[in-house]
């Protein structure tokens, strides 16, 4: 084939997508006052008005990534993510429900937390910062970033989450309760308990 035929359908073929793309409908947008009021009447027991759970059991969802949190929603209520509680309350949300709920959280200020035990946290911080390499333990920072504020819609925030909670989420990656992120599992997996209760302190106190 020759260059100029090559370049010319090229052309062709980048303005028939830029011109799809174009007539491509808008994500939905979500709704701040309706995802304050299904909050408030959904959720607000167990994770608080601002969605800083003060229930070390319950996850902190303030300022957390909204296509995250939507994604969990609708897992929950899938059963892909399994919790009987959660599946409870997410069965009776729509797609707008789960969106408009998770675009709030995420405008909410999410409170600081802190590590309880100095020492166990220091030997989390070389877990989370460098992993554990003779063991292929990556280092949480690669994908939740150091500051713990993940990548949006990609990896979640940690900074400040409760270490019981992100204890029980890390046992359950590890022995196959929960099952929604294949990535998590295989990291858990190599992890004994005093590994993950030491990164998730440290992770309590990320800032």
């Amino acid at each position: 084939m020759s260059k100029k035929p090559f370049a010319a359908l090229l052309t062709t073929s980048l303005l028939t997508f830029s011109a799809f793309a174009a007539d491509a409908p808008a994500a939905p947008k979500a709704d701040l006052a309706k995802g304050s009021a299904s909050y408030a009447t959904v959720c607000v027991a167990c994770h608080a008005a601002d969605g800083n759970s003060t229930v070390p059991l319950q996850p902190s969802l303030a300022q957390q990534h909204p296509e995250y949190l939507m994604k969990q929603l609708l897992e929950f209520k899938d059963g892909k993510r399994k919790d009987p509680i959660m599946a409870g309350f997410a069965a009776g949300l729509s797609e707008d429900d789960a969106r408009n709920i998770s675009w709030w959280l995420a405008s909410q200020k999410a409170k600081p937390g802190f590590a309880k035990e100095p020492d166990l946290a220091l030997m989390g911080e070389r877990i989370y910062r460098g992993g554990i390499p003779d063991r292929q333990i990556p280092a949480c920072a690669g994908c939740h970033s150091p500051n713990g504020a993940g990548i949006p819609s990609q990896y979640p925030r940690l900074s400040g989450q409760h270490a019981e909670y992100t204890v029980k989420q890390l046992v359950d990656f590890r022995d196959g309760n929960r099952i929604n992120n294949e990535t998590m599992t295989g990291v858990a997996a190599k992890m004994n308990d005093r590994e993950i209760k030491a990164v998730s302190d440290y992770i309590a106190g990320l800032r």
